[in-house]
């Protein structure tokens, strides 16, 4: 929003709620990928036992130390990531878990995917500075003279106008409706993820799994478990030395990768011929989860088999889709929820993080192109990111785009609020750590 109110594209009001719009047009559109991604940063001990206090706590904990961290940072107009402090705290409690139970911090959290994660939040912001600071060179040697390089100012001085020309309004306006529409796409994701933890730990007779799912897809994930349980038999050796035997690993852990074999033949008796969930027991549906769960588990660690061909890993790819359809879902009223939650915060929240996007950030008044650039280069980012499973901030990858084209324009830098910004960067993931893990270690205490 802020780039088309400060160029004059359009009246802030009517600018708030076209954004709420398009968030909630891409929470309804952007699938499960960067939900389940977010999720699947908890180590699979917390994800099999979400129903028990235990559980409970680690949401609590998660939910409480993001709305602190988030409602300080927009009390105070800083442009700080969602996306960050909810990694952070997946990280925290993590952790906790870890000392908690005295086990490895290799076992404590998802590392391989939490350093996917990080990196895309780490590169997103440099990618968009570089892109959207690329855009306005090019603009700069190909069209010098146009008036895109004006500022509404400039341009009222010169020709009694403030509004842009017609098609940069145009391109102004597609383009930032494009940046909410990815948005929500991406950041409301996460919200879905968190939503179903909760939904899973409180109702889990009816939330563990799909009771929508068809005879199809449940036939698909008879097949996976058999070919996994198949690819485990024949790899059972080179397996061994890869994995640790369950007695080396905490007793405490519910999913033992060496005993893929029995897992698998239990999710088969369990399953046996339904052909729906609903023909399922309460415990039975629990149960099949969390087999489902340690099978997926068990396939991502088989990937990891050295001289493994790309037809293999292919395989073990498409058992892992087929062992979690029925896991990995939402129901739509829940994405309608947080769609709806996105749209009316984007709102009423606006004001204090647009006025330091749109003033605070460059030394001049922003340019009709410097809007256009900044708001191309995130809206295709970020959509790429939601399509590939990537979590990446929107705050952080327009932010940064804002400052790439002020550099490549020689408009200078508010060098304070930059500091501003990057120190909130800085402290999110380790205070947001420190707060659930924090707060899950209490509370585990409590519950003992």
């Amino acid at each position: 929003m802020a780039t088309v109110i400060y160029t004059q594209s359009m009246k802030p009001r009517l600018a708030v709620f076209a954004s709420g719009i398009f968030n909630c047009l891409g929470v309804v559109s952007g699938g499960l990928a960067v939900a389940y991604a977010i999720v699947h940063l908890l180590p699979v001990d917390l994800l099999v036992s979400v129903n028990t206090a235990r559980g409970l706590a680690m949401v609590f904990a998660l939910l409480a130390a993001a709305i602190i961290w988030n409602l300080g940072t927009w009390y105070f107009g800083l442009p700080a990531s969602s996306s960050h402090t909810l990694i952070g705290a997946i990280l925290g409690v993590g952790v906790a878990n870890s000392l908690i139970n005295g086990t490895s911090m290799s076992y404590g959290i998802n590392w391989s995917k939490a350093i996917d994660v990080g990196a895309s939040l780490l590169c997103s912001p440099l990618v968009g500075a570089i892109l959207a600071g690329l855009i306005i060179w090019l603009l700069r040697r190909y069209r010098p003279m146009s008036n895109i390089h004006k500022t509404p100012f400039q341009r009222q001085q010169v020709e009694g106008r403030k509004h842009p020309p017609f098609w940069t309004r145009f391109m102004l306006i597609v383009s930032a409706m494009g940046v909410s529409f990815s948005h929500g796409s991406n950041d409301g994701q996460k919200g879905v993820g968190l939503i179903m933890l909760v939904l899973i730990g409180i109702v889990p007779a009816k939330f563990v799994l799909n009771l929508e799912s068809s005879p199809y897809q449940l036939e698909r994930t008879r097949d996976a478990a058999i070919h996994l349980q198949q690819f485990y038999n024949r790899h059972q050796a080179d397996l061994q030395k890869i994995i640790l035997p369950p007695s080396a690993s905490a007793s405490h852990y519910e999913c033992r990768p060496l005993d893929t074999d029995a897992t698998a033949s239990r999710l088969l008796a369990t399953l046996s011929d339904a052909n729906d969930y609903h023909q399922l027991s309460a415990t039975q549906r629990w149960d099949v989860r969390t087999q489902l769960l340690c099978l997926d588990d068990a396939a991502k660690r088989a990937g990891k088999l050295p001289h493994l061909t790309g037809a293999d890993k292919l395989h073990l790819e498409n058992l892992r889709k087929d062992l979690t359809v029925t896991t990995e879902y939402a129901p739509t009223w829940v994405i309608l929820s947080v769609a709806l939650a996105l749209g009316v915060g984007t709102m009423i929240g606006w004001r204090r993080v647009v006025k330091t996007v749109g003033e605070g950030i460059g030394k001049k008044d922003m340019t009709y192109a410097q809007g256009v650039s900044a708001q191309i280069t995130a809206s295709v980012s970020i959509g790429l990111a939601s399509q590939f499973g990537f979590p990446v901030s929107t705050t952080q990858v327009l932010s940064s785009a804002v400052a790439g084209c002020m550099v490549a324009d020689k408009a200078g830098l508010q060098w304070a609020t930059i500091r501003a910004i990057l120190l909130a960067w800085l402290f999110t993931l380790p205070v947001s750590m420190l707060l659930s893990g924090g707060m899950y270690y209490l509370a585990s205490y409590w519950i003992h």
